[in-house]
């Protein structure tokens, strides 16, 4: 069992929750070195199209320079709009949606895997992982200088946490919202650029056939599986597109082919 420091809270505001860097500074993918080139797993979710709000996620570890799946397909669903390019480890793409702050929309592309987080106080997963409090918030407003970042009241004071509607203990502050009780963070704009997005999660979800605001939900079993088998030192990257997009990416970007999946 592995758990983050306790002021973590402090590390992912300052750099983890949520993605990748301006556009001057996004890396440009080569076939020869791919800012995830030593990633040793992957999850893949693929939709059938910008507008789906359903997804099918894989799992898949490298072994001998090759992709290979574990496990089976698993249902999760996607923002209330779907999905569009967010700001992560890849380029720029310039055809199709850009996510922006509010628009219900996943961030597609690929994307460092950040902490856990839950409601409780130890975890087992091969991340780091952090227990949230009821003082805990993501925020989610444009205007604060602390957007997109996991931010501890206690520590920042109750004025700076005004306005956002992200709590991190749901359970607390929405009537028992288990939503958030096991979750990991999806590391889009990471550089927190004002209303390019925030707060995006894999966790649970509701229940089943229920959107999000733009974060890949699903069933409790699935994520305890998965967050168990992931390991931070194994580089693990999340990987989010409709299927057209995935299959004109696979190759360039060393993705698993979709000829594979199972």
């Amino acid at each position: 069992m592995k758990k983050i420091i306790p002021r973590l809270a402090v590390v992912i505001a300052t750099a983890m929750l949520a993605a990748c860097a301006s556009t001057a500074s996004r890396p440009t993918a080569s076939q020869n070195v791919l800012p995830w080139h030593d990633a040793g797993q992957m999850i893949v979710v693929t939709s059938s199209g910008w507008d789906e709000i359903r997804g099918q996620m894989r799992f898949f570890e490298r072994e001998n320079g090759q992709w290979q799946q574990r496990g089976e397909a698993r249902p999760v669903m996607l923002g209330r709009a779907g999905s569009a390019w967010g700001i992560g480890l890849h380029p720029a793409q310039a055809s199709g949606p850009q996510k922006r702050e509010g628009d219900g929309r996943n961030p597609a592309g690929v994307f460092s895997i950040g902490p856990a987080f839950g409601y409780q106080s130890t975890l087992q997963s091969g991340l780091p992982y952090q227990q949230m409090q009821g003082s805990h918030w993501c925020m989610d407003v444009n205007d604060s200088p602390l957007y997109n970042q996991i931010v501890d009241s206690r520590e920042v004071g109750e004025e700076a946490v005004k306005g956002s509607s992200e709590p991190m203990r749901l359970d607390i502050h929405n009537s028992g919202d288990s939503r958030y009780r096991y979750g990991f963070v999806i590391e889009h704009n990471a550089q927190n650029i004002r209303g390019m997005g925030s707060c995006i999660f894999a966790h649970l979800w509701g229940e089943p056939g229920k959107t999000t605001a733009g974060c890949t939900a699903m069933a409790e079993p699935v994520m305890v599986a998965l967050l168990r088998q992931l390991d931070t030192g194994k580089r693990p990257v999340f990987v989010l597109m409709p299927e057209h997009e995935y299959d004109r990416h696979q190759q360039p970007w060393a993705l698993p082919k979709r000829a594979d999946f199972r």
